[in-house]
């Protein structure tokens, strides 16, 4: 009982700070500014989503082995703008063994450190949860399931579409951003 009361602690943390960045983002205040919407860029580094006063870069090491998932935020080396603008910018980072990647995934990852877009492709809900004895990464709302080692492959619906990759690499012993996100981020809007 005790697991899942931190593990729904968790989602409605990470659901409460998504709905303070959208309104942030709305009021006009600093992080609602084009930097912080913009999506990741090559170069930015990565930081803990919940340290954004104390953004500190992350490097491989921070993240353990086979681990739980980290959410972050992409941040701009120079300026320190943090993408929090949106909440379709948070990503998903995890360190898995790179022997167990598949070839695509292990080129956009970084020392077995692979990134995706915490916006689940089914409802946009947070994927915020590791379920380690499936190896998947978890949507809570729906519960979709994501397999990281598979360049984020639905193992599970009701999401018929995979996770937005972010390729990642190191750079003076940080992680960076390598490249754009490949795929769409979140889910289709109506249309």
């Amino acid at each position: 009982m005790a697991r899942r009361e931190v593990v729904l602690g968790g989602v409605a943390a990470a659901m409460a700070a998504v709905c303070c960045n959208e309104a942030a983002a709305q009021s006009g205040s600093p992080s609602g500014d084009a930097a912080a919407r913009a999506r990741p860029e090559p170069g930015d580094q990565l930081i803990l989503a919940d340290a954004e006063k104390d953004a500190k870069p992350l490097a491989p090491g921070d993240l353990e082995p086979n681990g739980d998932q980290v959410l972050a935020w992409a941040m701009q080396p120079g300026s320190g703008t943090v993408r929090n603008g949106s909440r379709l910018n948070q990503v998903l980072l995890i360190r898995l063994d790179p022997a167990e990647l598949d070839e695509t995934t292990r080129k956009r990852a970084a020392e077995g450190v692979v990134a995706y877009s915490a916006v689940c492709t089914h409802q946009q809900c947070p994927v915020s949860v590791w379920l380690p004895e499936k190896r998947a990464l978890h949507c809570p709302c729906h519960g979709s399931e994501f397999d990281p080692r598979r360049s984020g492959q639905v193992v599970n619906g009701p999401a018929l579409r995979p996770l937005a990759a972010l390729p990642v690499r190191v750079e003076n012993g940080l992680l960076v951003v390598g490249g754009r996100f490949v795929g769409r981020v979140g889910a289709p809007q109506p249309g």
